[in-house]
């Protein structure tokens, strides 16, 4: 009588498991597969990128979050070759930095003083200007540069919007082309009046119409990078400066051509000099 009853409910059981099985088949929505199929994991270049929802980009090894905008574009996809190996984008550059990055002060200054604030005293009254300005100080899209004795990291909102979608742009185009991820420094954002009277006692060349008064105006540089690595482990290995400046080229020459900002190529300085439009 027990193995009676035993086989019964092992036969019940082994019915339901297949009985479920065939209804996911079916309809997948039903056991949460339509929420799952939007979750994928990619490893790349000793990086895993977790692709939730196609709206959040999980760096683990950095302990880093980004959330793109909900009107942003989507992660690229990757293509795959026959053989199911993903293929990379190549690494381009642009024919010229000074002709791809050619705006001059003069260019620029225009922008500056339409969309940016009137000029700040010194930090303290940048303190009391929050209305206008926004703190761009911490953003897993960027670093700031520890260095940065002459400015204050405070940027107009469109302006900080514009720093964030470079940020972003240049980490999806690293993703795919398949380079281990960086962050671009910004060595220079908002100078007080205080910053630009310090500056030109030591820099002759530093100019009192300074685009940076306005918070409309920050450097890039191109010869230094924030490396991405796993906490409390070796730095990773370095790519090379000269690979990630023409990647970075390559977003910014697309990012000017669309009108959204003027940048001027800084030789002797070694940085992007942007200011928005």
């Amino acid at each position: 009588m027990r193995r009676l009853k035993k086989k019964i409910f092992l036969g019940a059981f082994g019915g339901t498991v297949a009985l479920l099985g065939a209804v996911r088949l079916v309809f997948p929505e039903v056991t949460g597969g339509e929420s799952e199929a939007k979750t994928t994991t990619v490893t790349m270049a000793n990086d895993t990128l977790v692709v939730a929802n196609r709206n959040v980009v999980n760096l683990p090894s950095s302990n880093v979050t980004i959330e793109t905008q909900p009107e942003g574009p989507e992660l690229p996809e990757l293509t795959q070759d026959p053989e199911g190996r993903v293929k990379w984008h190549p690494v381009r550059s642009v024919p010229s930095y000074t002709t791809c990055f050619p705006d001059v002060q003069d260019v620029q200054i225009v922008a500056a003083r339409k969309w940016g604030v009137s000029p700040v005293r010194d930090r303290k009254e940048a303190e009391h200007r929050r209305k206008e300005l926004v703190y761009v100080g911490a953003n897993p899209l960027y670093c700031i540069d520890k260095g940065m004795t002459h400015s204050i990291p405070y940027l107009v909102p469109r302006a900080a919007h514009l720093l964030s979608m470079i940020g972003r742009n240049y980490l999806d185009s690293l993703y795919i082309k398949g380079i281990p991820l960086h962050q671009i420094i910004v060595s220079s954002v908002l100078r007080t009046e205080d910053d630009v009277a310090r500056l030109t006692q030591r820099n002759g060349n530093a100019s009192t119409e300074s685009c940076h008064r306005f918070g409309t105006t920050f450097d890039i540089c191109y010869n230094r990078y924030s490396t991405v690595s796993p906490p409390g482990q070796p730095e990773r290995r370095a790519v090379q400066n000269d690979t990630l400046k023409w990647v970075l080229s390559e977003v910014l020459r697309d990012i000017r051509e669309k009108d959204l900002c003027y940048i001027k190529y800084e030789v002797k300085q070694g940085c992007f000099h942007i200011t928005v439009r």
